[in-house]
């Protein structure tokens, strides 16, 4: 079983920004359960189409930097929504991403070629300093993984815009879609993971795969 075959799947439905067409994309929402297993199938020449132009945005580092997502373009880009009191699920994307950093490394892919975003959606829980932490305990290399956030007010836009939805559990947990966004160098998602897709060996082989595009 391959990872597009994978039996659990949904349409979500964006809300884009208003010149831009709507998004569809499959995706698996049960990824957002602490345990879901890892796909071992991978596919060493994916085939990775365009689903629709990554909506842009302005947010800020644990700095005060502002990070525009437009300013990647030429860049392949890995985007995530975590928040750091995330029980389960946000750390074990955050680790995969940390094993992406140094497997990019090696080709010297990261940070020139390849980088990486992670936005909060508890931006108030989340403040610079808190997200900071959070990153250095991943080891997050910030010459090529940010971690971003903003106000609640101003943020809210953005998550809109990526379907990113935050649902407030009974014991004060957040419930969120655990999804991670491969954006190619012209600023187009081409491939939407859950946590039951997103494998770091098969991230590295789909940006490979998005960066010998053209040539």
């Amino acid at each position: 079983m391959t990872r597009r075959s994978f039996p659990v799947r949904k349409l979500i439905s964006f809300a884009l920004l208003a010149a831009m067409p709507a998004l569809q994309a499959v995706a698996d929402d049960a990824g957002t359960a602490a345990q879901v297993p890892r796909a071992e199938n991978l596919s060493a020449n994916p085939r990775l189409s365009v689903i629709a132009p990554a909506p842009d945005f302005v947010l800020f580092d644990p700095a005060g930097k502002p990070v525009r997502l437009s300013d990647h373009r030429g860049k392949v880009v890995v985007l995530a929504f975590i928040f750091t009191s995330c029980p389960g699920v946000c750390p074990m994307i955050s680790r995969q991403m940390a094993a992406l950093q140094q497997a990019l490394k090696v080709p010297r892919l990261f940070p020139d070629k390849a980088c990486m975003l992670s936005v909060t959606v508890d931006p108030e829980t989340d403040s610079a300093e808190v997200l900071a932490k959070y990153a250095a305990g991943f080891g997050a290399d910030p010459s090529g993984w940010r971690f971003l956030r903003d106000e609640p007010s101003r943020l809210k836009k953005v998550l809109a815009t990526y379907d990113e939805w935050t649902r407030l559990l009974p014991q004060g947990e957040i419930d969120h879609p655990a999804r991670v966004y491969l954006i190619d160098a012209e600023g187009r998602i081409r491939e939407i993971y859950s946590l039951a897709f997103f494998d770091e060996r098969q991230a590295r082989l789909d940006i490979l795969a998005l960066l010998s595009e053209g040539r």
